[in-house]
């Protein structure tokens, strides 16, 4: 999964980024407001971590721009602005929640994960279709009464087809929802995380539609 950090302290965005990468994330980075802007735009993010007091444009701003055109990604906030009034403002903005500097990392990867399955309406750490049930908690899936443990990419991969059953993902729509900026990613990379997959479940779990792409099925 890919995640927006947007982060003007380096000694804080290092430690999230690194946190992040560890728990299986994709991390894109930026440190100020408008570049938050262009890269929340074109889209792909799972979650966004948003500071509120960025250079160039206030994290505010970007993110009621980003309301404004319709985008619903989930939005937790991460900033020294403590009073109740900037929390209202920040959560009357659009954003899912709200987490006061300084934090718990532990605590930022819980949040994340609430936001995240709220957004599909689940009511606890588990998303899936039929057979294929996917656990955001224990990173591992579960398919016909059996649990396998997947890879950080293999969870990113599972998660993005899950999030919408039946859809048929592109091999440059997988691409961009698993891996981050400046990330080498060779022409078969998404072949070989498939095939591992299969090998995992079967070849129903996870379906290949000729020339499109693929799609976990819609039960």
């Amino acid at each position: 999964m890919r995640v927006l950090l947007v982060e003007d302290d380096e000694m804080i965005g290092a430690n999230l980024r690194q946190a992040l990468e560890s728990a299986g994330w994709s991390v894109d980075w930026v440190r100020d407001g408008i570049f938050a802007h262009n890269a929340w735009a074109e889209g792909g993010y799972s979650c966004v971590l948003l500071d509120l007091g960025l250079p160039r444009d206030d994290g505010l701003h970007v993110l009621r721009r980003a309301r404004s055109r319709g985008d619903a990604t989930p939005v937790l906030i991460l900033t020294a602005r403590d009073s109740v009034a900037q929390r209202v403002q920040g959560l009357d903005s659009g954003a899912d929640d709200y987490l006061l500097k300084p934090f718990d990392l532990q605590e930022v990867l819980a949040r994340m994960r609430a936001i995240t399955r709220r957004r599909h309406g689940a009511a606890d750490s588990v998303l899936g279709s039929g057979d294929v049930q996917l656990d955001m908690m224990t990173r591992e899936v579960m398919y016909k009464g059996q649990r396998e443990q997947l890879t950080a990419r293999e969870y990113a991969l599972l998660y993005a087809l899950l999030e919408r059953p039946g859809a048929i993902l592109s091999r440059e729509q997988l691409e961009n929802r698993i891996y981050g900026w400046g990330e080498e990613v060779t022409s078969n990379a998404v072949d070989v995380l498939i095939h591992g997959m299969r090998r995992k479940l079967d070849n129903d779990a996870i379906r290949n539609v000729r020339g499109l792409g693929w799609r976990v099925p819609a039960i």
